[in-house]
């Protein structure tokens, strides 16, 4: 997949308009600002502490599209979902990606997560990724199951991986398929929006 395709714009199945592209630069501080817009239970478990502004500072000054590729979608000029997929170039792993995606509250079940992985997945391919890996707390229902929708399934549950907001140990579910299993189930979905290139 060329990245010279985006901005792409789209319309999601509730209707909102959504403008995907890579992160730049100079998106620090509307990122911040979507960080901070999230309720704490939506992000604990992210591996930092995403409001602080020198976490942040740190991602967009070290922007490598080859190692962490940070798709952004944008609703009238505010940084609505942020997905990321995660690969090494050496070593044993080094053609598995790893897929994150954060999308804010008011976004979730109108198919903006799903919207995000599928342009990660086509990345994957475009870039000779053979395998894709999740991962969630056993108690995040929803994300698990846009993962398994996804064709995703549980390979592994590491028990009492990591902390809760209230100090309880929760076990981490490491969900993984073949990117060409994933892609295959993509297309046999239902479309949930309409993009339009270049926009």
């Amino acid at each position: 997949m060329n990245l010279e395709e985006y901005p792409i714009t789209l319309t999601l199945k509730d209707g909102l308009h959504v403008t995907i592209r890579p992160m730049t630069a100079s998106d620090g501080p509307a990122l911040l600002e979507f960080f901070r817009s999230l309720p704490e239970e939506d992000r604990q478990f992210l591996r930092e502490d995403v409001t602080q502004q020198e976490v942040v500072a740190r991602f967009v000054a070290n922007l490598d599209y080859d190692t962490v590729l940070p798709l952004l979608a944008i609703n009238e000029g505010k940084i609505v979902g942020d997905a990321t997929l995660h690969r090494t170039h050496r070593g044993w792993s080094s053609h598995v990606g790893e897929i994150r995606v954060v999308v804010a509250r008011a976004f979730q079940r109108n198919g903006l997560g799903t919207t995000l992985a599928k342009y990660l997945v086509r990345h994957a391919i475009s870039v000779g990724l053979d395998k894709m890996v999740g991962e969630v707390i056993d108690n995040q229902v929803g994300a698990r199951r846009a993962f398994e929708r996804l064709g995703f399934h549980p390979e592994a549950v590491l028990k009492g991986h990591v902390k809760d907001i209230h100090g309880m140990k929760r076990d981490l579910v490491i969900l993984a398929n073949d990117v060409s299993h994933i892609w295959e189930k993509m297309e046999a979905m239902v479309a949930d929006f309409s993009p339009t290139f270049g926009g």
